[in-house]
């Protein structure tokens, strides 16, 4: 079944297709881990996207039970240069091709991922669309230099309705803007007690709910395409400990009143130094992102960098100056990736324990 993959600046690549025998649009971008693939096509911060993985060789290990970050893919293909029609480990359930045709998701093989990765380098992010080879490439073409990308990603990954994670530590809410499931097993291996809300959920309905601290979860698209979200970030911050990751970081500088801007492809892959500059140690890390914030835009806050990009040099982190707040922009609960960033979780809690002990002196006083 051949099919193509066809971008809006003219390239057409032809291959193999498996999965779902479907045409789907989307922003084509590409990711450079060696493994985790289960946990990248199940990312819900790939909403809308094409992920191309420039690793030569998928599906080796299969798809198992375990290592999902979402129950619903919300990506829309997956590009890879070579893919495993028989995979073999004791964990296997399903091929890469059977899963994907369950959740109606196309891919393509067989085609030169090595140049559309330098494509991408090159000229940025790009439209694509994943296409039998019946369609005509111009009017493909066509149709992706005309067509509009979704902008509510957001609104289609985040939970509709709150629901709890129970425990018997720290109450935490978590607001869902796509949230990988690694983030709600940190805080459950803490003993958490866990409340998940959608991303639209005011400040006084999380205050409401007497949180010892907030989470906000990473997620798809453009930091700015979720304005209620801002708003009731700014209504929590100096109130309740608070700890961003990803899109929550940059949700958090836009309320605190920085700036974000869109990156020419974004990080993404399971292997980004990032530098803590307040203990100056340097951990490889999991990233997929393609907005940061503007260095420049920080001065005129009260915010200051926590830890920065060694490839690049870009904000990784921020911390309030004044209140108990700090994001990153990288995955510190590590799927698919190192682990070398889950000290991080650690750092909330001892925050919250600190919050609260100085409350309690407070009212002793």
């Amino acid at each position: 079944m051949k099919k193509q993959l066809i971008l809006e600046d003219g390239t057409v690549f032809i291959g193999k297709g498996f999965g779902a025998d479907t045409e789907k649009f989307g922003e084509v971008v590409f990711n450079t881990g060696m493994t985790g693939y289960q946990e990248i096509l199940s990312d819900p911060s790939y909403c809308g996207q094409i992920v191309t993985l420039t690793y030569p060789l998928v599906g080796n290990y299969g798809i198992n039970r375990d290592d999902f970050e979402s129950i619903t893919p919300a990506i829309h293909g997956f590009i890879v240069k070579e893919v495993c029609d028989f995979p073999s480990n004791w964990r296997n359930e399903l091929s890469l091709d059977e899963y994907f045709k369950l959740k109606n998701i196309p891919g393509i093989t067989g085609i030169d991922t090595r140049k559309l990765t330098r494509i991408i380098r090159q000229y940025g992010t790009l439209k694509g669309a994943i296409c039998s080879i019946e369609e005509n490439a111009e009017e493909v073409i066509a149709k992706l230099k005309g067509i509009t990308l979704s902008t509510d990603q957001v609104k289609q990954v985040s939970t509709k309705k709150p629901y709890p994670s129970p425990g018997r530590g720290s109450r935490v809410v978590l607001v869902d803007y796509g949230m990988k499931h690694g983030i709600l097993r940190e805080l459950n291996k803490r003993d958490c007690d866990v409340i998940v809300v959608p991303y639209n959920t005011t400040a006084e309905e999380i205050l409401r709910l007497s949180p010892d601290g907030v989470m906000l979860s990473n997620g798809p698209g453009d930091p700015k395409d979720v304005p209620e979200a801002i708003e009731a970030i700014k209504g929590i911050v100096g109130k309740v400990p608070l700890f961003g990751i990803c899109l929550g970081h940059q949700l958090f500088a836009l309320a605190s009143g920085a700036n974000t801007e869109k990156m020419k492809f974004g990080h993404r892959g399971s292997n980004h130094p990032v530098k803590d500059l307040l203990t100056g140690k340097v951990s490889l890390t999991s990233q997929n992102h393609g907005y940061t914030v503007e260095e420049e835009s920080i001065n005129h806050t009260n915010l200051e960098v926590t830890h920065i990009a060694l490839n690049d040099g870009t904000i990784e982190g921020l911390q309030h100056k004044e209140y108990p707040a700090f994001t990153v922009q990288y995955h510190p609960e590590a799927s698919p990736g190192p682990e070398d960033a889950n000290y991080l979780f650690d750092r909330f809690m001892e925050m919250i324990k600190s919050h609260k002990q100085e409350g309690a002196a407070y009212v002793k006083a």
